[in-house]
């Protein structure tokens, strides 16, 4: 039996499931797996700063990371889902701001044909609904747009080391607590 310490203080102890279903680690491999969204988050913030002064075209990937992080398995987070939602809003918000201007007209309807083809096309992922919008008041720029794909490359880059991350800690999880039950049992 392990005392609440114990639990503590185990580098990848294994929480109760969360409400969304995810198996939770310890604190350690919850901050383990926060590292790599952070880490490409600030990465293309740097980027970002370095080509364009358009910080808020990119603030919903930072959303797309921590999603990410926070369930790494879910198909609202996956590669394919991530490239169309966030691509279709980019490319609808930066269509309507060339056609109509900035404003509320191309951004509603930027929302609007977004959140459609993410139904249509099973490929919901909530912040590609502020791409649109983003994209539609000040994305004039087709710099912004090449920016913005590359950024979403990164974040889909972030998928897969996510995942990976997740296999090994299951891994190292399943190690300890192999370990830890044989060394319990009696020999």
């Amino acid at each position: 039996m392990s005392t609440a310490s114990e639990s503590t203080t185990a580098p990848l102890a294994q929480a109760p499931p969360s409400p969304g279903g995810r198996q939770r680690l310890g604190a350690r491999g919850e901050l383990l797996l926060a590292v790599l969204p952070t880490i490409t988050t600030l990465l293309m913030l740097a980027l970002i700063e370095a080509y364009s002064h358009q910080r808020l075209l990119f603030a919903s990937l930072a959303s797309s990371a921590f999603l990410i992080y926070l369930d790494p398995q879910h198909n609202t987070n996956s590669v394919r889902t991530l490239l169309i939602a966030q691509l279709s809003a980019a490319a609808a918000g930066f269509g309507f701001h060339y056609l109509l201007g900035p404003g509320y007209v191309s951004a509603a309807l930027a929302m609007v044909l977004v959140i459609g083809l993410m139904i249509v096309l099973d490929a919901t992922h909530p912040p590609a609904v502020s791409t649109a919008l983003s994209f539609a008041f000040q994305g004039g720029k087709e710099s912004n747009l090449l920016l913005f794909l590359f950024a979403v490359g990164l974040v889909a880059v972030l998928v897969g080391l996510q995942r990976i991350s997740v296999y090994v800690l299951r891994r190292l999880t399943q190690g300890l607590s192999t370990k830890t039950t044989s060394a319990a049992l009696p020999q």
